[in-house]
């Protein structure tokens, strides 16, 4: 069972997705927040599996709360799933940098929401097309975001460090295991291996860490729709 804390200012919104969620089998909303402050309350008490978070909310704005949530290391098996109104707003790129799993725009349809949170609770990264072109335009256009740490990627092996160039331009396991010629439980290896290396929590922050050290670097039209 996944279990579910809707954090949303609206609530009717959040009285939709009860429903919706609630509908099926294998979820679960276990609680309600209608301010980042109390989403992250919530969190730290009710230790859900995923966080359906508002990028928008009083009191404490998702960015906020998704950092609190994320750095708090007796949540460190609860994910962030930001709801955004706009999917190429400045807070996709914090929010990721923040430790949000993943990014699914208001308007998505109820199968791929229920679908999104499975990814997610399962430890993938969830990013919408539209969420990684703002992503890498972001990376495209800010030099200084680009430009950490060259040292960071000293403890990956070279299969390690090819797979990440991978996860970074958007392949999933099953697609590198295809171009690499390997099993797709061998790439999982090595992707979990390199997140244990880097301290990241999930796929996410591991595209992040690929644009950051260059290891992956956009093209001059990425960042195009």
């Amino acid at each position: 069972m996944v279990r579910v804390l809707l954090a949303d200012d609206q609530s009717l919104i959040r009285a939709g997705f009860r429903v919706l969620l609630d509908s099926e089998p294998d979820l679960e909303v276990v609680g309600e927040a209608a301010t980042g402050t109390a989403a992250v309350a919530l969190a730290r008490t009710l230790r859900p599996d995923v966080v359906l978070m508002d990028i928008r909310m009083p009191e404490l704005d998702g960015l906020g709360a998704t950092r609190q949530i994320c750095a708090d290391p007796d949540l460190a098996h609860t994910r962030v799933l930001v709801l955004t109104t706009f999917e190429i707003d400045e807070y996709v790129f914090e929010a990721l940098r923040a430790g949000a799993s993943g990014f699914l725009g208001k308007g998505v349809e109820p199968a791929d929401l229920i679908a999104g949170i499975r990814v997610v609770a399962a430890g993938e990264a969830l990013l919408s097309p539209a969420a990684t072109r703002g992503l890498i335009a972001r990376f495209r256009d800010d030099p200084v975001a680009g430009a950490s740490g060259s040292d960071t990627l000293a403890a990956l092996t070279d299969r390690e460090r090819g797979i990440l160039s991978l996860v970074g331009q958007g392949l999933s396991n099953e697609d590198i295991a295809r171009a690499l010629h390997l099993s797709p439980l061998t790439v999982k290896t090595h992707v979990n291996r390199a997140m244990t290396k880097l301290g990241v929590r999930d796929r996410a922050q591991l595209v992040v860490i690929a644009y950051r050290t260059g290891l992956v670097r956009p093209g001059p039209g990425s960042g195009d729709a």
